[in-house]
């Protein structure tokens, strides 16, 4: 395939190829009904489909002819106007109708509805709503296909628009730092939603870029499905051969609006009469009567019977059941693991060990022991990670398991969502937590997603190490705690662990979970020793740890705090108070048991402390879910401790008069119980009762 390949002409049908054109024109002339049907639908009144439609008319070709081109174990991932994607993988019409009806008998029953389809177990990794979005996916499921070594393929679609997203970008740097079998396809339409692409892009020919990235590329005519499935062979082969990824520009046409509501004002009369002078069924209507391989008579008989085949789906659709309610709750994460409140370990077999070097131990053991388990990001590799976490791994474990990424987050995670959905356990770096927010989609539209669109029938069973926080001299760019965003995601595993003992454990417990886990941890304690059991069991996820016992008063807090904590209640022990502090150790889920029973026993005098700003901070959520379980009884409200609502300065001064620390958590504590208390009123308000 030259780098210079021109645009295809029209071309005669080859004898060869009179069976697929014959197939092809089927194929396309029913995406085309299919997605009137929808639109139809759509406009009933009562409308028999909510929402928005995407659809792909005019660009039928595409995905035809590279469906030919692709075997059983290659994988499709697409955009939102994939209809056309879904219906020549293995979703069968009956399905993806139900689908887009909402209804029961969908392909996801109604949870995905019509931009957001997938059947992974079927070789259709699905569409994807957010533009772009699916490339670093697609690395992912090329990554795990490479170490499987199932010499299968991944198609990614996307439109010209898609070409100006990050995402994107990232996407084919990383594939190309691997050389990944990734077939980049571009399904240029002229149109970047409701923007000429023309207007935003000043190259004539989108597949140029790729000359930037190092691999190789074409355009072709995305209207002549023959063209279409010659193009993805030979680019199949070349990414099945190891030739590394490759970028397709098919140049095709867009019919119909950007969505199903759309009017078009925006469109000139002339673009829209040269895009239906390239209609590809016109086109193949018109090459298969020119060969003589096809008369009008039998083409229209085609048409009849797609719309017969139509009539019988819309009747099937619209009969269907809608959704149980009773289901809207069910697969958002896998089925709960028992937890509670857990007392810490000190064994004779225990060694001492820094936490950075904890969480080292258990990056081993799970390379160990997990063949399917990889570890990469930025510096991991050669360098052994920035804190040394992951130091000499490489070394033991080759550069197949452990490796270096391209700076690139999107990438990074996204390729961690479809590695893990195709049997890989990634355990993904990112250097900072405020790195992350560059590539938050990867983990809050996609990997949390994912379980519940496919009812269960798929997970994302990957780790994501990220480390935040306050040091002296960190600056407000490398400094946040940012775990109360991660916590409002359903779909998601948050942990912070604050001892060497539960870095090392709860690393573990993140690897073997099945859903997406994010392990917070902070570098301010990378350095604190403690004993570190590593014979003990397998921790499930979740599960708060009481650090120390009491009944005046409760600390309840997590990370970095957990050390001021200690200390301040051992001050005010000598006051006479005996204070529990609770190490909630993991925000998603969170532990309400262990919560529960700590403020029972202080009878509701309740520190809530961390790290982040107060405003919008998990403290907040802990509190309100205390006075909802127990304002009944409370007497005193729960109070919460964390930063001011300001930016985390680089100066360590200006820090220390920010953070919490034992002084102030030891003041609060003060003030809702009463310095000096030895006793504390019992639930019901009678008598007393002695700590003990």
């Amino acid at each position: 395939m030259s780098d210079d390949m021109q645009m295809q002409k029209a071309r005669r049908i080859h004898p060869d190829d009179i069976s697929f054109a014959l197939n092809a024109f089927r194929r396309m002339a029913f995406i085309r009904a299919f997605e009137k049907r929808c639109w139809d639908l759509s406009a009933r009144s009562p409308t028999a489909i909510a929402g928005s439609l995407h659809f792909c008319a005019g660009q039928e070709a595409i995905p035809v002819g590279a469906a030919a081109a692709l075997g059983p174990e290659d994988r499709v991932i697409a955009t939102y106007r994939g209809h056309g994607w879904a219906l020549e993988t293995r979703i069968t019409p009956s399905e993806l109708l139900g689908e887009i009806c909402h209804r029961a008998t969908g392909v996801n029953g109604g949870r995905a509805g019509s931009a957001y389809v997938m059947a992974p177990g079927r070789g259709f990794i699905g569409e994807n709503s957010i533009v772009g979005a699916g490339a670093p996916i697609a690395c992912g499921v090329a990554l795990a296909a490479a170490r499987q070594r199932t010499g299968s393929v991944v198609l990614v679609s996307f439109g010209d628009g898609a070409t100006s997203q990050g995402a994107l970008h990232e996407a084919i740097v990383f594939a190309a730092s691997r050389q990944l079998p990734v077939v980049f396809l571009c399904e240029s339409n002229g149109w970047s939603e409701m923007t000429p692409t023309r207007d935003i892009i000043k190259i004539d020919r989108l597949a140029k870029r790729a000359s930037g990235y190092g691999i190789r590329s074409a355009t072709i005519d995305g209207c002549d499905p023959i063209a279409v499935r010659d193009s993805v062979q030979l680019a199949a082969d070349a990414a099945r051969n190891g030739e590394g990824p490759i970028f397709i520009e098919c140049r095709t046409v867009r019919l119909w609006g950007h969505y199903n509501r759309d009017i078009e004002h925006y469109r000139p009369k002339d673009d829209r009469t040269a895009a239906e002078a390239s209609d590809p069924i016109a086109l193949l209507q018109e090459k298969l009567i020119g060969a003589g391989v096809a008369s009008d008579d039998r083409l229209a008989a085609i048409r009849r019977g797609v719309d017969e085949e139509i009539e019988a789906l819309t009747e099937e659709a619209l009969a269907a059941p809608l959704p149980d309610p009773g289901t809207a709750r069910d697969h958002v994460v896998a089925p709960p693991l028992a937890t509670g409140a857990v007392a810490s370990t000190g064994e004779a077999s225990a060694r001492e060990m820094s936490f950075i070097e904890a969480v080292n131990a258990a990056l081993r053991i799970e390379l160990e022991t997990r063949p399917e388990a990889v570890i990469y990001g930025e510096d991991v590799g050669r360098a052994g990670g920035i804190f040394g976490a992951t130091r000499n791994l490489q070394r033991e474990f080759g550069v197949e398991r452990v490796f270096d990424t391209p700076i690139a987050e999107s990438a990074i995670l996204g390729s961690g969502v479809g590695a893990a959905m195709c049997g890989l356990r990634p355990i993904v770096e990112i250097m900072w937590a405020d790195f992350s927010l560059v590539a938050l989609d990867q983990l809050i539209n996609q990997a949390a997603n994912i379980r519940y669109v496919t009812r269960g029938e798929c997970s994302v069973p990957m780790v994501v190490r990220m480390q935040q926080g306050a040091t002296p001299g960190s600056c407000a760019q490398h400094s946040q705690s940012l775990e109360a965003l991660l916590t409002h995601v359903p779909g998601l595993r948050v942990g912070l662990p604050a001892t060497p003992q539960d870095a090392y454990d709860m690393l573990r417990a993140a690897v073997a979970h099945p859903d997406p886990c994010i392990i917070i941890e902070a570098r301010a304690l990378y350095q604190q020793r403690g004993l570190v059991d590593t014979s003990r069991g397998l921790q499930p996820v979740g599960g708060a740890a009481l650090r120390r016992s009491g009944c005046d008063a409760a600390i309840i807090c997590w990370s970095t705090i957990l050390g001021a904590a200690i200390e301040a209640a051992e001050e005010l022990a000598a006051s006479g108070l005996k204070v529990a502090v609770l190490d909630l150790r993991w925000l998603l889920p969170i532990d309400d048991a262990a919560i529960d029973e700590v403020v029972t026993q202080c009878s509701g005098r309740v520190v809530v402390a961390h790290e982040a700003n107060v405003t919008g901070g998990m403290g907040a959520e802990i509190v309100a879910r205390i006075i909802e379980r127990n304002a009944g009884w409370l007497s005193v409200m729960p109070r919460r401790i964390g930063a001011p609502d300001v930016r985390i300065p680089a100066s360590p001064v200006l820090q220390k008069a920010l953070l919490p620390d034992r002084d102030r958590i030891a003041a609060a504590v003060r003030d809702i119980t009463g310095v000096g208390s030895q006793v504390v009123p019992s639930i019901n308000g009678e008598g007393t009762r002695p700590c003990s």
